[in-house]
């Protein structure tokens, strides 16, 4: 973030010197010259007192430009002094807000099974968000994001579960370094989004096609994790990452197991993109050998400028947790696909459909066999 510093400069009336002034001025300065030509220097408080007097506005002028010229200098020396890193620091902004309606009008206000969309007949701040930020991208950086969520919408769903203000997140939290190792081996430390899924949670630098969340992204997947994970690059189509984190939208662990997750990144061509995800571990809380796995693939394709196609598939899996079959394990499928085409550079339209299967009812919180 640049600082640039300005120093203002007053206007001077002109001057209001009548011949009087004018004359003694000319006598001051044939005093001040032959005094100069004899080889003396004129007494301080004689010239002081004789040019005081003579133009008012001159002298105006005099302080003002020295005042402006100090505090330039001073500001100049201030920039100077500043620490390298205040140059590279980058402060960002996001808001949304909206209205919605549900024709069903639900009696509790809240629409069922959405995910950031769920309030009925209101005007929402979905999010406020302030991102702060020194962004490492080559080897030897060093830097840090923060995160400020505050809104109705998006941060009561994605608050860690052992947080408990509803109205604010703070979504990121993380420190990076890149060692300089091959193309750069980048590590993360902190809280940080998940790596799962087609869908983003909305943010300055990354929006959702769609205004609302598909049902994969609320219930198939989470939402964060705290932990460390580390990147690396092997070619400009192929990239990787490793992460060992405390769990799903967790803070501190539940338990006294780790969760492990990793994403392999392919561009076998340049208009297509495939990420295979997967995270596994146990996530209830005092259990530490129910695992739960989640495997996760997305597919963007780019065939011209204006039309992206997306598709994105779930599966997963928790052991002995199912609530229609005590003891055996619960499963969950899901698979969204997308087109979105860009009708100009500021406008598109999106589309969204989907289908989501929680065959024992631990997803969703029915406890049957559901289909959305």
């Amino acid at each position: 973030m640049q600082q640039t510093f300005a120093s203002a400069r007053v206007s001077v009336p002109p001057s209001r010197a009548g011949p009087l002034t004018i004359s003694l001025a000319a006598a001051t300065l044939a005093l001040l010259v032959a005094a100069t030509a004899g080889g003396q220097t004129p007494a301080p408080q004689l010239t002081h007192s004789l040019a005081v007097p003579l133009t008012d506005s001159a002298k105006t002028r005099v302080d003002t430009d020295t005042k402006a010229t100090d505090t330039a200098a001073a500001a100049t020396k201030a920039a100077a002094a500043l620490p390298k890193w205040f140059d590279e620091l980058a402060v960002n902004a996001f808001v949304s807000t909206a209205y919605e309606y549900n024709s069903n009008r639900p009696t509790n206000g809240a629409s069922s099974f959405r995910v950031f969309d769920f309030s009925d007949n209101s005007f929402n701040l979905d999010v406020a968000e302030l991102v702060v930020q020194i962004a490492a991208s080559k080897p030897n950086d060093a830097g840090f994001r923060v995160d400020f969520d505050a809104g109705n919408s998006i941060p009561q769903i994605t608050k860690t579960q052992d947080q408990t203000a509803a109205q604010f997140d703070l979504k990121q939290a993380f420190a990076s370094y890149i060692a300089p190792l091959g193309s750069g081996l980048r590590f993360d430390v902190g809280k940080f989004v998940t790596h799962l899924g087609y869908e983003v949670i909305e943010g300055y630098d990354g929006y959702n096609d769609n205004y609302s969340r598909s049902i994969l992204f609320g219930y198939a997947i989470p939402f964060t994790h705290t932990g460390a994970k580390a990147s690396y690059a092997f070619s400009s189509k192929v990239a990787g990452m490793v992460e060992v984190v405390n769990g799903w939208d967790l803070l501190r662990d539940n338990n006294r197991s780790k969760s492990v997750g990793a994403q392999l990144s392919l561009t076998p061509i340049a208009p297509l993109q495939v990420l295979l995800n997967w995270i596994g571990g146990p996530e209830l809380a005092n259990n530490n050998h129910s695992n739960r796995n989640v495997f996760d693939v997305v597919a963007i394709l780019k065939p011209t400028s204006t039309l992206t196609l997306g598709l994105n598939g779930d599966y997963g899996k928790e052991s002995g947790t199912s609530l229609v079959n005590p003891g055996s394990d619960a499963t969950w499928k899901g698979i969204a696909g997308y087109a979105t085409v860009a009708l100009t550079n500021k406008f598109s339209v999106a589309l969204r459909g989907e289908t989501f299967r929680d065959e024992d009812g631990v997803r969703l919180g029915t406890g049957t066999n559901a289909t959305l």
